[in-house]
């Protein structure tokens, strides 16, 4: 009997330990190993993939990836405990890793993207932004007054802030003139509004009140149809004439909703001063641009960045300096630069470091964390301001990200964007002419 009960707690302990192992492993390849991974087509990168036990890989595409120097054409490739592996790729394109203990037990799933390898124009230079909408913004409810009431009219409609108003009684609605034309022409009659939430296209019954105040209809909403501001042109290609830029989205300022774009331009812009950025209080760079000075068309509006097509005049204009793109894998934690053009003239390197990378994910526009050091812009900005948002990334002789944000606390650090990102965002535009992604 006791030798019975002590295999019983010998087996306990020894399957609890066992247990405990395999968690442990399992989590520090978790944590250890990214979930999203981007190779330059023709080079070779290395992971180390820290695991107490086998692990095996298998991708969903053969013959397309090579797991250290042998392509992958069987179901897994097995490989060794605690050593690195090397990746490395021939063709662009996409496809999954599926990492397994022993084969058997599910560990992760890695998406890996394989671009061109080819090089950019890094820019650095400031531009005006200007977009129009693809819909109508509301970016805010009010009250009517008629007759001395206060009527809200699109009480229980649904509408709400951040909603975009796309028709009403069957017609497309282009701009807020095309909005008010309705309105008035109502009589006072229940409209029909289409408008967009999220994803979702829904329809609400609102009936226009006649305002005591102008003595015309009103239905109590506050709208927006473009927006315009400055910022900073990342890179192009000099084959295709494609461009990123800002390396983060255009929201709008009263409701934080990502504008959806119909049309939209890059322009010429000159940099008239800049406020200082403080603890608590982001500076700007203050400047105007010209609607004649037109640089390029927008074609898209992400969550990492704008993206669209230059002029041949503008290509011509700033011809710039090639750079090899540098993905995640390349970048160390230590100094690069930046390039930005604060006074509106020319376009210089400033000196900064690279304190943070995120290893394992992308990370949208927040990738990597960066201090400025350079004392001539500390001098002129106090460290990082609005309009500078796209500003290049420069660390051994590689393209490796942008400037997205600033840390308002401490305006000489912020994020950065990886160059990866905005490349894999911007495939759809990308992709006419030599393809640069996929």
């Amino acid at each position: 009997m006791k030798k019975s009960t002590f295999i019983i707690k010998a087996l306990l302990v020894f399957l609890i330990s066992a247990i405990t192992v395999i968690g442990v492993s399992y989590l520090k390849v978790i944590l250890t190993v990214p979930g999203e991974m981007v190779l330059i087509e023709g080079e070779e990168y290395s992971y180390d993939i820290d695991s107490l036990f086998p692990i095996s890989i298998k991708a969903d595409t053969q013959g397309m990836l090579k797991i250290n120097g042998k392509s992958v054409e069987r179901p897994y490739n097995h490989i060794g405990i605690s050593k690195p592996v090397s990746l490395s790729s021939d063709k662009g394109g996409s496809l999954k890793l599926n990492l397994r203990f022993f084969g058997i037990i599910p560990v992760k799933t890695i998406n890996v993207d394989v671009v061109s390898n080819k090089s950019l124009v890094a820019c650095g230079n400031t531009i005006g932004v200007k977009i129009k909408l693809d819909g109508i913004l509301v970016i805010g409810i009010s009250s009517v007054i008629s007759d001395g009431q206060k009527i809200l009219p699109v009480r229980n409609s649904g509408i709400k802030p951040g909603n975009m108003i796309i028709g009403i009684n069957g017609r497309e609605i282009g701009s807020i003139d095309d909005l008010v034309d309705e309105i008035e022409e109502s009589g006072g009659n229940p409209l029909k509004i289409r408008y967009r939430s999220g994803d979702e296209v829904q329809e609400a019954t609102v009936t226009p009140v006649k305002s005591s105040e102008d003595g015309k209809y009103h239905i109590g909403l506050w709208v927006r149809d473009s927006t315009a501001g400055i910022g900073t042109l990342t890179f192009y290609d000099a084959d295709t004439g494609k461009f990123g830029a800002l390396g983060h989205g255009i929201t709008d300022i009263d409701t934080g909703t990502l504008m959806s774009v119909k049309s939209g331009e890059i322009l010429e812009s000159d940099i008239l001063g800049v406020k200082m950025s403080r603890s608590g209080v982001p500076g700007e760079l203050k400047g105007v641009f010209s609607e004649g000075r037109q640089l390029g068309t927008i074609e898209s509006n992400t969550e990492v960045g704008i993206y669209g097509k230059l002029e041949k005049h503008a290509m011509q204009r700033m011809k710039g300096k090639m750079y090899p793109v540098g993905v995640r894998a390349n970048i160390k934690e230590g100094p690069a630069v930046i390039l930005s053009n604060i006074d509106g003239k020319k376009t210089e390197e400033y000196d900064i470091v690279i304190q943070k990378v995120s290893r394992q994910n992308l990370n949208g526009s927040k990738g990597m964390i960066i201090k400025i050091t350079d004392e001539r812009l500390l001098s002129t900005t106090g460290g990082i301001v609005q309009g500078m948002s796209g500003s290049p990334v420069i660390q051994d002789g590689k393209i490796v990200g942008a400037v997205t944000h600033v840390l308002v606390n401490d305006p000489t650090r912020g994020y950065g964007i990886f160059i990866e990102t905005m490349l894999m965002n911007a495939s759809q535009n990308l992709s006419a002419g030599n393809e640069m992604v996929k």
